[in-house]
């Protein structure tokens, strides 16, 4: 049983979903943001309920998705311990296991690409010979990860691929974060035998060889490591919400509004505010007086609302504009779109109800309805 990878032309990226034949629960490993739409498309047409989106490590050349693929498809995230992503739901360290279904994947501990760098070790229940190392930046095809930056180490990277990895069995199959030459996997055994910066090298010539290579830095570095180590929440995000009574231009619907903007439009009667959130967070976290409730997905398993289509059609049988509103303006943004495939002139609303996630994980400080001191009530 292989896993189903996939491809980021821009940055060389493979990112890999692993499924349990049985429960069609799944995981992906290294999601990236601009493949946000083609990874949701691959797990509706696998029919696959996504229960966890994971890292190999802190990018520096592509933005996660995971915070974005937590949100619309109700999985965990989870990180390297090592990595400073505060946001993700489980910190990983070495020997822990992430299930899904009757699958289990075991993370390895392999600093030296950055200190909290980890692999991932998969042997699937119905097949467990070989098995499946994804390697992240670890270890690549004929190569491996730098270690000139991003707390970079060439000799724990030399440990960590020849007393971890290549004491693996020589037949399990090698997954690699990126590759630059279209191969798409290898061996442990090819690897140890081949790979040119370790085969034949001593702990001191790898050392030498790597401090040698001069490498251009990221050109993302300064924009994609804060973002992932928020689940690929960007930075700037608070500096990305239109101005009051600005509609910022969008694809696919009519445009972003802040929350202020939708609170104005809903009392003048030019837009109905539509809360496509879940009936339970709308009972536990809160709701707006006056919304209309039409969810996007509905728990358990965040499974599309089959009744969305006729509700948001009501919701405009006066010919006014849709706002919609979610947790944080991700779901919004599927839901808008939706309803102008359906001929209606949607907008979201940028931040949601609760605003983004801060370093410390916690929503309500950055943007959001709450935050800008609109109304709102609990139950």
């Amino acid at each position: 049983m292989n896993p189903t990878q996939l491809f980021d032309p821009a940055s060389s990226t493979y990112t890999y979903v692993l499924s349990d034949a049985s429960t069609r629960e799944a995981l992906i490993i290294d999601p990236v943001d601009e493949q946000l739409e083609r990874d949701l498309a691959t797990l509706e047409r696998m029919g696959l309920s996504l229960k966890w989106a994971v890292e190999t490590h802190a990018h520096a050349d592509h933005i996660t998705s995971a915070a974005r693929l937590a949100e619309l498809t109700g999985a965990r995230t989870a990180a390297p311990a090592g990595c400073n992503v505060g946001t993700a739901a489980r910190q990983l360290r070495d020997g822990d296991e992430l299930r899904f279904g009757g699958e289990t994947l075991r993370v390895l501990h392999t600093p030296g690409h950055t200190a909290g760098s980890v692999c991932f070790l998969w042997t699937p229940k119905d097949q467990p010979e070989p098995a499946h190392v994804f390697t992240g930046d670890t270890l690549l095809i004929q190569g491996c990860g730098r270690t000139d930056f991003q707390s970079g180490d060439a000799g724990q990277l030399y440990d960590s691929i020849t007393q971890r990895l290549f004491t693996l069995p020589a037949t399990t199959i090698v997954w690699p974060a990126h590759d630059y030459h279209e191969r798409l996997q290898s061996t442990i055994g090819a690897e140890k035998a081949t790979n040119p910066r370790l085969a034949g090298k001593t702990r001191e010539q790898f050392i030498a060889l790597m401090n040698d290579l001069h490498l251009p830095r990221p050109r993302r570095i300064d924009e994609a490591v804060p973002a992932n180590q928020r689940s690929g929440l960007r930075q700037d995000a608070g500096a990305a919400v239109p101005a009051e009574g600005e509609v910022r231009p969008a694809t696919g619907y009519a445009g972003d509004i802040d929350p202020g903007t939708a609170y104005a439009w809903m009392q003048g009667g030019r837009a109905v505010l539509v809360d496509v959130r879940t009936d339970a967070e709308r009972e536990w976290v809160g709701f707006v007086p006056g919304a209309l409730a039409a969810a996007w997905k509905q728990w358990p398993g965040m499974a599309m609302n089959a009744e969305f289509d006729a509700q948001v059609r009501a919701a405009a049988a006066e010919g006014q504009s849709l706002a919609m509103l979610c947790r944080s303006g991700v779901r919004s943004i599927a839901a808008a779109r939706r309803a102008t495939e359906l001929g209606l002139t949607a907008y979201n609303i940028v931040g949601g109800f609760e605003g983004d996630l801060n370093e410390q994980a916690q929503r309500g400080q950055l943007g959001g309805w709450r935050k800008a001191g609109l109304p709102w009530k609990q139950n």
